[in-house]
């Protein structure tokens, strides 16, 4: 079973993974008033449909005022969205998240599934974030840094740790991406998930670590 993206965030946000501020409308009207209530200068819409790829399908707007808030989530809402994932017909938004916008410095990848071969969970990590991680795996491979957790044991400080020195991080952003990767590890432990993956997992301009989008499928048979 799939989740929206607002649902994902908010299993990955009370598990001490930070995410944008937002919330999700289902009017026109509501988009506007959430985004009054947010009050940053740059405000996403985003369509929520179970498919990736929906900015290529116009799913995804950035906008500076609620009013372009109101009027955004007006052009999404009842549309039919198109994505490589939908196939040709495509899904229809109902919902729209209405979140604050980020100022991006890098854009990684962090991903938990199920490595069925070695039958326990693989954390996969990469600076190639924002685009599909099959596609870096195919044309990039040896950029995907990859630990193994043993279920018996849980996921290890230590194996968090080196991802983010294997990501090549400064020893200042060592303990924060080690929360990050023990919150997304503790989601897909505790929710019995096939899959759990943040792209892109966001560096701010401040140095802080946010999780910009986030995917989630849970196994039906756990």
């Amino acid at each position: 079973m799939k989740v929206h993206e607002y649902q994902a965030k908010e299993i990955l946000k009370a598990h001490g993974v930070p995410v944008p501020k937002g919330r999700v409308a289902e009017t026109s009207d509501e988009a506007r008033r959430l985004a009054e209530e947010i009050g940053t200068r740059r405000i996403v819409v985003k369509a929520q449909i179970h498919a990736g790829g929906r900015g290529k399908g116009g799913g995804v707007r950035v906008v500076s005022s609620p009013h372009e808030v109101e009027r955004a989530a007006k052009e999404i809402l009842g549309m039919t969205l198109i994505t490589p994932q939908t196939g040709p017909a495509g899904r229809v938004v109902r919902k729209v998240l209405v979140e604050e916008g980020v100022d991006i410095k890098e854009e990684l990848y962090l991903g938990v599934v199920i490595d069925r071969s070695k039958t326990s969970p693989l954390i996969m990590a990469s600076r190639e974030g924002g685009i599909e991680i099959e596609k870096v795996a195919a044309e990039a491979p040896e950029k995907i840094i990859k630990e193994w957790v043993d279920p018996s044991v849980g996921l290890r400080p230590f194996q968090a740790n080196k991802i983010g020195y294997r990501l090549g991080f400064e020893p200042n952003q060592i303990g924060p991406m080690r929360s990050v990767i023990t919150g997304l590890y503790k989601s897909f432990y505790e929710k019995d998930c096939l899959l759990v993956e943040v792209n892109p997992l966001v560096l701010t301009a401040e140095g802080g670590l946010i999780a910009l989008d986030a995917k989630m499928n849970f196994d039906d048979n756990a």
